[in-house]
């Protein structure tokens, strides 16, 4: 009973250590991301991962994981961070993602969400 008592106590305490070193990204890097992952969403673009196309929403969807993932890692501080981890290659395949936008070529996703962060800073 005592060692189940003691295993209990140090997954909790394994646990707040997680949680603590957990930091979200700063509310305005945050708004940046959300304002990126928005346009991707209605863009009417499609998006590429492992040899897939996907939706701007289901494109959305992932990258909110993958971003999740960052922040309870600490490992991601500003818009640009995120695009570098986590939105421009699959963490599995190390493949660049792509959007293709219409007739457009595909671009890589790094270079497509770049722009849009720049005209999301400029307005």
């Amino acid at each position: 009973m005592r060692k189940m008592l003691t295993a209990a106590g140090a997954l909790a305490l394994a646990c707040a250590a997680a949680a603590a070193q957990a930091a979200p990204l700063p509310a305005p890097a945050r708004a940046e991301v959300d304002a990126l992952l928005a346009r991707l969403q209605t863009s009417g673009c499609q998006f590429n991962r492992n040899g897939s196309w996907y939706s701007g929403a289901e494109a959305k969807d992932h990258l909110l994981r993958k971003l999740d993932y960052l922040e309870r890692k600490d490992m991601v501080k500003n818009a640009e961070q995120f695009i570098d981890l986590g939105a421009a290659a699959s963490s599995s395949s190390g493949k660049a993602y792509m959007v293709k936008c219409g007739a457009a070529a595909a671009v890589e996703s790094k270079a497509w969400l770049t722009a849009e962060l720049k005209a999301i800073r400029a307005r």
